[in-house]
């Protein structure tokens, strides 16, 4: 595809999406995603001017330029508490995670990080810290990917040597590397820093599309400027989506307008699976699901979770799974394509 006169593709794929041909002839791909941001999020301890404000009980929360004890313990809920409970629904089931992990949040509780590991989950990237990026310098956006890599791949690996010295953790995957990325919090540049990064094979800051999608994302500048990468040269990159969402996500319980109750969350959940699993008798489609042990890990939502993994596990052809699996699937069967790939700049 041409470069675009417009930055953005308001017209995707059109009235006729590609087929997603998910293994087993599935009509739908279900993706669940457990967001780890605990102890990466805004704090004066962490060296930050105010508290944070995002995604907690307090529904408008103030910054304050010192600790703000009940936001720490209402994030502390998730670590301590919440993330055991819903691991249990999966365990119970059999059925795999995504984690989004900010790298500082998995390096203050590398135990969890190595449960993950043991259960065969995918450990994707989230970011070196639980902040906004919006109006973040490139360059310093650029230093905190270039270091989240780096530090996630130690955590990694000194995760995986710990599962293997220890009977107790019951064997399962090694996961050598990490080649998905979320930011979440975002900005204009992050894309292409991720892209100049390099070592990922999909993002998923997008909530456009419910199914992947190839772009050409271009490593120069607006002005044509190269960035400040050594031995840089501009050119047309191809990088895959694995789109994300926000409406079928436990954060809209913390949100105006959103989940007063988790039967509210959960019939939500059901009605959208249910459309996308009569669509994919012909147009296979995915679904994802994001989860926050802090929020959803409550007594009073959890419940939600249950009921839903049970109204999908009595239906047929349906694939639940990580996101590197959709991406790796993706990739062999919908390769890149330069003539439709959007060109993203």
């Amino acid at each position: 595809m041409k470069h675009p006169d417009y930055a953005r593709d308001l017209r995707g794929r059109g009235r006729q999406p590609p087929h997603a041909q998910w293994p087993g002839g599935a009509r739908v791909a279900v993706q669940f995603v457990l967001n780890v941001e605990e102890g990466g999020e805004n704090n004066p301890l962490h060296g930050d001017a105010t508290s944070e404000t995002f995604l907690s009980e307090i529904v408008g929360a103030q910054a304050y330029a010192n600790r703000h004890m009940s936001m720490e313990s209402m994030y502390e809920y998730g670590p301590r508490v919440g993330v055991w409970r819903i691991l249990r629904e999966f365990d119970a089931r059999g059925l795999p995670l995504t984690i989004f992990g900010v790298v500082t949040a998995l390096q203050r509780y590398p135990q969890l990080l190595q449960h993950f590991i043991a259960r065969g989950d995918e450990i994707a990237n989230h970011g070196l810290r639980w902040i906004a990026h919006q109006a973040m310098p490139a360059e310093q956006e650029r230093e905190q990917i270039a270091t989240a890599t780096a530090l996630m791949q130690t955590l990694l690996q000194q995760a995986a040597g710990s599962n293997a010295n220890n009977d107790a953790a019951g064997g399962g995957s090694t996961i050598a590397a990490c080649t998905g990325w979320y930011t979440g919090r975002d900005s204009p540049n992050t894309r292409r820093l991720v892209v100049e990064q390099g070592g990922y094979d999909y993002d998923s800051d997008y909530y456009g599309d419910d199914l992947p999608f190839w772009l050409q994302v271009q490593t120069g500048s607006g002005d044509g400027e190269l960035h400040r990468v050594p031995h840089q040269v501009p050119r047309l990159v191809p990088h895959l989506v694995v789109p994300y969402a926000l409406d079928t996500n436990d954060m809209r319980f913390v949100q105006a307008q959103g989940f007063n109750t988790g039967e509210h969350f959960f019939s939500y959940l059901r009605d959208a699976f249910d459309a996308l699993y009569a669509e994919g008798e012909l147009a296979p489609k995915m679904m994802s699901v994001g989860m926050h042990s802090r929020l959803l890990g409550k007594p009073g939502r959890i419940g939600s979770l249950q009921r839903f993994l049970d109204h999908i596990g009595r239906h047929e052809r349906v694939w639940v799974c990580r996101r590197i699996d959709i991406a790796r699937h993706w990739t062999v069967v919908h390769p890149f394509d330069p003539a439709t790939a959007f060109v993203w700049q």
